[in-house]
């Protein structure tokens, strides 16, 4: 059965999410100041990066809601284990003001969208909350784009479980063999796809590699062609 749909994650997908934090997190951090057991100001980002994961992680498996993980995440990066939350929240808005100034979407992402909206239908699953994501695709001028937004904290149910990606697509009323699932991640976004029945694509854009069990793309110019089945689509590490 041909793909009908793509389905779409938003961060470091479309959206720059890293770029953008790594920037508004500098800029927070030049304002703020350093936090304590920080050498510099590159070490501090990296351990920013590296709370984060750890903290979306424990949101993905269901060990905290978003609001708490991100709660922790400051408390661990600023080593303040009893920050009250409502400090914890302040602390987050001032960040997030510089990392919205510099939101955007990589370049090949409209061109990509333009070449496939005669062919295929659109939608959005993410692991975070329609508020942040409706709001940056409409910042993005592409939430039009999206005939529906599906996302974990309103569903109760995270990537990489089957269930997340079966909302999506009862979302579209398609049966996930006719949907393509487009990410970042490797076993979040393409493995689970696979696992719950979705056409899953890497879409490798750091050139990481060493995944030959999923079918890759480096950047979101390939995806036409294998969508329309010029290439080897379903084979491993296709663009590799």
């Amino acid at each position: 059965m041909p793909i009908r749909a793509v389905l779409w994650d938003i961060d470091d997908t479309i959206f720059d999410y890293s770029g953008a934090d790594r920037t508004g997190m500098r800029q927070h951090l030049e304002r703020e100041g350093l936090p304590e057991g920080y050498g510099s100001v590159e070490e501090a980002l990296d351990g920013w990066r590296a709370v984060t994961e750890v903290h979306w992680a424990r949101f993905a498996a269901g060990e905290a809601d978003f609001q708490e993980q991100r709660r922790d995440r400051i408390r661990d990066f600023l080593s303040r284990d009893t920050m009250e939350d409502a400090e914890a929240d302040d602390w987050f808005g001032r960040h997030a003001a510089h990392y919205e100034a510099a939101w955007a979407l990589f370049p090949d992402v409209v061109p990509v969208l333009d070449r496939l909206a005669n062919d295929y239908r659109h939608a959005v699953l993410t692991n975070s909350s329609i508020h942040n994501q409706h709001r940056k695709l409409t910042a993005l001028g592409v939430r039009d784009r999206f005939e529906a937004v599906v996302c974990a904290v309103e569903l109760g149910i995270s990537k990489p479980r089957a269930g997340a990606f079966h909302a999506a697509c009862e979302e579209l009323g398609l049966a996930p063999r006719e949907v393509a699932y487009v990410g970042d991640e490797p076993d979040i976004d393409a493995s689970g796809a696979v696992a719950a029945g979705l056409a899953g694509i890497w879409l490798d854009r750091r050139g990481r590699g060493g995944r030959e069990d999923l079918v890759r793309i480096t950047g979101l110019d390939q995806l036409p062609g294998l969508l329309a089945g010029n290439t080897r689509f379903g084979a491993p590490d296709t663009f590799g």
